[in-house]
């Protein structure tokens, strides 16, 4: 009883976590590993039972999203629903250890993009004297490969999608935050569907539980919460929550 509490609570943490900024998914997966699930599993049922979370924070940002550049919101969630489920497949398929290697530069290179994008194009611009942006196939090429790590792993894939749509077309974080949400949603809901069919992520029925329902709560009212903060607060905990993530895996490797 005792355990399922604390799987509840963290599952609320990842939750709200997942809506105001990203990175649920290091909150969630630690712990059902240390609830006893192996590791391809706990990854695995991480994404099963972030997603109500991700599903009821989309619909509490519903008159929010609004379409990336000049990609239109179908075409996008098309692309994050192929790539995720090849991310998945790949998962079930290849061994995580090479891709768990790769995991912390990727969080890396996110957060310095995240943190220093946006300035670099401004000084491209200005020295350039045009603009530059990303047309829509760039973006949705982009969109598919990110899904793809998003299906096979999905740590701060929220935040390497928020990365990609700042530098490469200046989108505001507050203002790309709720397609960041619904994005994550369409990963995680196709990657979600081949896990429970192929993988074992339901012979752990109560940890599942518990992280699943707390992570419903937590997306719906960390999606609440983010659409009261300001733009540099949102960024702040953006950051701050990628650095966080990308030195504690450095640790952990």
């Amino acid at each position: 009883m005792i355990e399922a509490v604390a799987l509840l609570l963290v599952g609320v943490a990842a939750g709200a976590l997942n809506a105001v900024g990203g990175g649920g998914t290091f909150v969630a997966l630690p712990a059902l590993v240390a609830a006893g699930l192996p590791p391809v599993t706990a990854n695995a049922s991480t994404t099963v039972a972030l997603l109500p979370g991700a599903v009821t924070g989309t619909w509490a940002y519903r008159s929010q999203i609004r379409p990336v550049g000049a990609t239109t919101t179908r075409s996008l969630s098309i692309a994050s629903l192929l790539g995720g489920g090849c991310g998945a497949a790949l998962l079930l398929a290849l061994p995580a250890s090479s891709f768990d290697a790769a995991v912390p530069w990727l969080l890396a290179f996110a957060t310095l993009v995240l943190a220093f994008g946006r300035s670099l194009s401004r000084l491209l611009n200005a020295a350039l004297r045009r603009t530059i942006d990303m047309g829509p196939r760039s973006v949705l090429v982009g969109q598919f490969l990110l899904a793809i790590y998003g299906g096979y792993f999905g740590g701060a894939v929220g935040i390497l999608m928020l990365a990609l749509w700042s530098a490469g077309l200046g989108l505001d974080t507050a203002a790309g935050n709720p397609m960041r949400v619904a994005q994550l949603t369409a990963v995680n809901a196709i990657a979600a569907g081949i896990f429970l069919v192929a993988a074992d992520v339901l012979s752990h029925p109560v940890p599942l539980l518990a992280v699943l329902v707390g992570a419903a709560v937590g997306g719906f009212a960390g999606a609440r919460l983010a659409r009261h903060l300001s733009a540099r607060v949102l960024r702040a905990l953006v950051l701050t929550t990628a650095a966080t993530m990308t030195v504690l895996y450095f640790l952990k490797g």
